[in-house]
């Protein structure tokens, strides 16, 4: 381990603080620091040349982390200053011990599927990305539904009107997921979750997928009502009528630090109040 590079979250008082204390730190271990500043709004990815990565943020910043560090195979430390944390799973008053073992080679690198999102329209692929979390077509506008034609391994799911869908991860079947009423995943089990939004009959309900499958959305046509893309809370995409929206497992996995399933459990029970009953 020679180069490390620190993600500053700017939004976080105590990320730079903490970062410059973390230099500190990895100049006993002959260890060359750089940083660069997140924002939630600059998603360009210059990683390359680095050993491994440190996040000083929450979920999001280890989502941009991740995107930048897949293709690259470099291992993601992050440490939490949001509000959750179940990607960050370091907390900022025991990075140091953490950081010790995993330059010691004893933290076990924990991978994480992601998905590979491609936008087709008439034949061309004219947006491509990779998420941790999920995917997300939605109406664009509010209050409005939109009509997708949806199928998996191209065997037809049928059509579903709702507000629109998501399709996530297990890592990100606690995020917008199961906020719509989606199921949460143990991250050690891999899959795919289709959760609609809103939809428009009772019978449509989420759908666990094997993670080797490819899943496709395609716009139908809907009174001239537009829908978007978002991945993992990227900028919007606009669809259009025919488009097609293809959902598969990435090659490469992240490769995370500390995000052990222990700390994914007590984030449910600790953060989102997850129990046995009333008064567990």
């Amino acid at each position: 381990m020679k180069k490390c590079l620190i993600i500053i979250n700017t939004h976080k008082k105590e990320s730079e603080k903490l970062g410059n204390r973390i230099k500190a730190f990895l100049k006993d271990y002959s260890i060359e620091v750089s940083f660069i500043s997140f924002n939630g709004g600059d998603f360009n990815y210059h990683f390359d040349g680095f050993d491994f990565v440190i996040t000083l943020g929450g979920d999001g910043t280890v989502l941009y982390a991740c995107r930048g560090c897949l293709h690259l195979g470099i291992p993601v430390f992050p440490i939490n200053l949001g509000e959750f944390g179940f990607i960050a799973g370091i907390q900022k008053d025991e990075w140091e011990e953490n950081l010790v073992n995993f330059l010691e080679g004893k933290s076990k690198i924990e991978e994480r599927t992601m998905i590979l999102v491609n936008v087709i329209r008439d034949g061309k692929v004219v947006y491509t990305e990779n998420a941790l979390n999920d995917a997300v077509i939605s109406a664009e506008t509010v209050a409005s539904t939109t009509l997708l034609d949806i199928a998996s391994n191209n065997i037809p799911l049928g059509q579903f009107k709702a507000d629109g869908v998501i399709v996530s991860t297990a890592t990100g079947s606690t995020a917008y997921s199961v906020s719509a009423g989606g199921p949460i995943i143990d991250p050690e089990l891999d899959a795919l979750v289709l959760t609609p939004l809103n939809p428009f009959s009772l019978s449509a309900r989420p759908l666990v997928f094997n993670p080797d499958s490819t899943l496709s959305i395609r716009m139908l046509p809907n009174r001239d009502k537009k829908a978007v893309l978002t991945v993992d809370g990227l900028p919007l995409v606009k669809l259009f009528e025919k488009d097609l929206v293809t959902v598969c497992k990435a090659e490469k996995k992240a490769r995370l630090v500390g995000t052990t399933i222990e700390k994914f459990y007590n984030a449910l029970r600790f953060k989102l109040n997850w129990a046995g009953g009333p008064h567990a």
